[in-house]
């Protein structure tokens, strides 16, 4: 809008949240519009829908490949949405392991560090609890209707609502899916970087938060059924953390599942924060150093040429 629009607060006791404060809580909110309609697209596919009597039965989800759509579309479109919030203020990092590869090598403070990440976390904490207040009725409606093996009353299926877990073909092995969010963070990383890269073929008309959008869903279809493709401590811990809290317990924190998995947990924090920093180290390799050289020389080459074309005069 172009209108001049007052603060809510009183102008002397907003000037502490103009710097790192306002940007820790630019970044809450952000995760937080991200999780709400991340976590929010899962429970309507896993719970909502089936629940409110629009699929087969009161159980039925994921009939086929197709579906997986759903679920892929929602996560970009919520990666759009939490950019957009946020963006103006802190840059939506919305992840930790955006963050981390932004100091590494985009000159993103080191002591802003862990408030982004706390931030993100209480966002992602704040996100799953909101789906879950929303929807809970249908998540403890599809809990009962399931057969099957049970963590204090819960199943892994409404589990998945909120955070992930590695497929059964890993049998409980830890690098398959270690590896999984390495690449798919890896991706992410060297996509965003790609996209707001200016020196590059730049996004404009700030429709960079819908590439990256894009991009997140692009690595759902591609990277999504090994280990659910979380690409973000923060989306995961944060839900992990409140399902733990509501009753899920063990199969949450620190991630069991008799037979299929022990303490998951760490394997969604720690291969992201890898795969981001592999993601923009890759990058600058690749084509930063490329694009910094040519613009040290003044003449940029032009596409597809190993050297700038010589004018007559040179010849």
């Amino acid at each position: 809008m172009a209108v001049e629009i007052p603060p809510l607060i009183k102008p002397s006791r907003l000037r502490r949240r103009g710097g790192l404060w306002g940007e820790c809580l630019s970044e809450f909110l952000g995760t937080f519009v991200l999780i709400s309609f991340g976590v929010g697209v899962v429970a309507m596919a896993v719970a909502a829908l089936p629940g409110s009597g629009r699929t087969s039965g009161p159980t039925t989800f994921f009939l086929g490949a197709g579906d997986w759509l759903l679920i892929t579309w929602g996560w970009g479109l919520a990666v759009v949405m939490g950019v957009y919030v946020a963006g103006g203020v802190s840059g939506a990092h919305l992840n930790p392991a955006v963050t981390l590869a932004f100091a590494v090598r985009r000159k993103f403070a080191w002591i802003k560090v862990v408030p982004f990440w706390v931030s993100q976390l209480a966002g992602a904490f704040a996100g799953a609890a909101l789906v879950y207040a929303v929807y809970h009725n249908a998540i403890d409606t599809f809990d009962d209707a399931v057969k099957g093996p049970k963590t204090n009353g819960h199943t892994l299926a409404s589990f998945s609502i909120f955070a992930t877990f590695p497929a059964p073909y890993f049998h409980g092995g830890i690098w398959g899916p270690l590896i999984d969010q390495i690449v798919g963070t890896m991706f992410l990383v060297l996509l965003i970087v790609a996209i707001v890269d200016l020196r590059n073929t730049a996004v404009k008309a700030n429709l960079g938060p819908l590439i990256v959008g894009f991009a997140v869903a692009a690595i759902g279809m591609s990277y999504g059924a090994n280990a659910g493709y979380a690409i973000n401590p923060a989306r995961d811990l944060g839900p992990r953390l409140f399902t733990w809290a509501a009753g899920w317990r063990d199969l949450a924190m620190p991630g069991n599942l008799s037979g299929a998995f022990s303490s998951y947990f760490w394997i969604p924090i720690v291969g992201p924060l890898i795969g981001g920093v592999i993601g923009v180290l890759v990058y600058d390799l690749f084509i930063g150093d490329v694009l910094h050289i040519r613009a040290q020389e003044g003449v940029p080459a032009e596409v597809g040429r190993t050297k700038p074309e010589k004018g007559t005069d040179e010849e």
